[in-house]
């Protein structure tokens, strides 16, 4: 750029390393113009619209005009001089800017500027919450200070932060209940119930299927069992000891952890080609969990009423960029996207939306999950290049033995704890539409077909359900030929008229529930 302004000059000017995509950059041209390039929104104004050319002028400019991006200022706040935030709040005392400047330079850095602070001048927010998300309304703190409204939406040591504006309002406002309506309009909520109980298994499976190991029938079993008892059940799990409760029930009692609860160790995702260690991302330091997991329990208490989507991201994202469990953060993560959701009442009991399923259905679906991960992930590891290394395996008290050695965490601090989660919101909201309006409306035409197919079946001979099921099951698989094996076990089917009858009945069942070609919703 050119004629840098804002947030570009900053970065110009104080040689800032910033690993996330910035979301606006300014300058100074011929008109005023709007546009997006490569994702990020491109500002043109006139040339009377040049701040002075210090960090009080084009600070101010990012806070009038632009979205404050938070890692920016954390790294921003770190190396400018704080004796020219002092001379901008002296020279401007009650002026909203300078407050705001003053209070966001304490509140990222942890460090008291050498000024008493604001007596006049009206309380003003911390944070325009039209440009991101803030502190719902009446959870905000006010800073004497500064005469500020604190809605910092987290904590200085876990901060999400994600962008409001159009293009993420309909992912925001999706309307899940809705959608959960129309299914139950369509199919009834007898069926929409029934189908409650598989969706859950199938969840549980679809998760085992996204870390390659979805053939493990006890361990899915398992983690079925903690979806359909824990999802939005006491408090949010977010403390050593909730954490180690769920762990210990989704890993079972034969596991190398030792010490259930928060990792001790160093922990990296990737894995090994050749004998040689392949890294995607690095996760925070153990010592910071529980201060990030505090944040991010600070973050869903701040934001309550907020969009269900939204925090149902920023739970489950947050979470699985904090890595904070030595074995089941996938499992964790992905729980929490029906936990948040079930808590906001967007799913009601005992509904689980089997998110998963989709992730999983197609190679394109799974790379579309993994990009997601990389929103975060792979800017980070290029902030982490060349300051980690692999040593020696030290044991640590977890049962974990980790070889990994990173030089300077401080440097990797600002993304681990002010990650950009707006990509991720507008994937969940897709994600969320696409498993009720597709996968959830198919599965309750499969069992409403099975349901009629087994009130046919009954129609013509009685037989108990589990009979009647499988009966349907073997005409399905068997493409109506009655087995040998099934007639052994029923001799009352063998007689031809009755098979005869049973087929087209079931036939009938599921022709009847297939959608016709202009009544297939979108």
């Amino acid at each position: 750029m050119n004629n840098p302004i804002g947030t570009a000059w900053l970065v110009h000017r104080y040689a800032l390393q910033v690993a996330q995509p910035l979301p606006v950059l300014s300058e100074i041209g011929g008109r005023r113009e709007s546009r997006r390039v490569d994702g990020a929104q491109r500002e043109r104004y006139t040339e009377a619209m040049r701040p002075e050319p210090t960090l009080r002028g084009h600070l101010g400019f990012l806070l009038k005009h632009e979205v404050p991006h938070f890692e920016l200022l954390s790294r921003l706040f770190e190396v400018c001089d704080p004796l020219e935030l002092q001379a901008w709040f002296l020279n401007e005392p009650t002026g909203q800017y300078a407050r705001r400047a003053c209070f966001l330079y304490e509140w990222f850095t942890g460090r008291r500027l050498a000024v008493e602070g604001a007596t006049k001048g009206a309380y003003v927010d911390a944070l325009n919450p039209e440009r991101v998300v803030t502190a719902s309304a009446g959870r905000s703190v006010p800073s004497r200070r500064w005469r500020v409204n604190d809605n910092m939406p987290g904590t200085p040591a876990f901060c999400p932060f994600v962008r409001q504006g159009t293009d993420l309002g309909a992912s925001m406002a999706l309307d899940i209940p809705a959608l959960l309506g129309q299914l139950s309009d369509e199919f009834g909520e007898e069926v929409l119930m029934r189908s409650a109980v598989w969706m859950t298994l199938r969840e549980s499976r679809s998760s085992f299927a996204i870390e390659g190991e979805g053939h493990q029938a006890d361990r899915i079993q398992r983690f079925a069992s903690v979806l359909g008892r824990r999802t939005g059940r006491g408090d949010v799990p977010l403390t050593s000891d909730s954490l180690a409760v769920l762990q210990r029930d989704i890993l079972g009692p034969r596991t190398t952890v030792r010490a259930f609860g928060l990792r001790q160790s160093p922990v990296f995702v990737g894995e090994s080609v050749h004998f040689q260690d392949v890294v995607h991302y690095i996760a925070p330091p153990p010592e910071d969990l529980p201060a990030m997991l505090e944040g991010l329990a600070t973050f869903l208490h701040r934001t309550t009423g907020q969009s269900p989507v939204m925090r149902a991201a920023v739970a489950a994202f947050g979470f699985v960029y904090l890595h904070p469990l030595a074995d089941g953060n996938g499992r964790l993560h992905r729980f929490l996207i029906n936990d948040m959701l079930r808590r906001d009442g967007a799913v009601p009991e005992p509904l689980i939306l089997p998110i998963s399923s989709l992730i999983t259905a197609d190679p394109a679906e799974r790379r579309a999950y993994d990009r997601i991960l990389e929103a975060v992930s792979v800017p980070l590891m290029a902030a982490a290049a060349g300051h980690y290394t692999f040593g020696a395996p030290v044991p640590y008290p977890d049962g974990i033995s980790s070889n990994l050695h990173v030089d300077a965490p401080e440097r990797l601090r600002p993304v681990w704890r002010l990650p950009d989660l707006t990509p991720h919101v507008r994937y969940l909201a897709d994600v969320i539409a696409r498993t009720i309006t597709q996968d959830m409306r198919q599965e309750s035409r499969t069992l409403r077909s099975h349901l009629r197919a087994r009130e046919a079946i009954k129609n013509i001979i009685e037989m108990p359900d589990v009979q009647a099921d499988r009966v349907v099951r073997s005409i399905e698989q068997n493409r109506g030929e009655l087995t040998s094996k099934l007639a052994r076990e029923l001799p009352e089917l063998a007689s031809e008229a009755v098979w005869e009858e049973l087929v087209k009945a079931v036939r009938q069942a599921f022709d009847d529930a297939k959608p016709k070609p202009d009544a297939e919703r979108a």
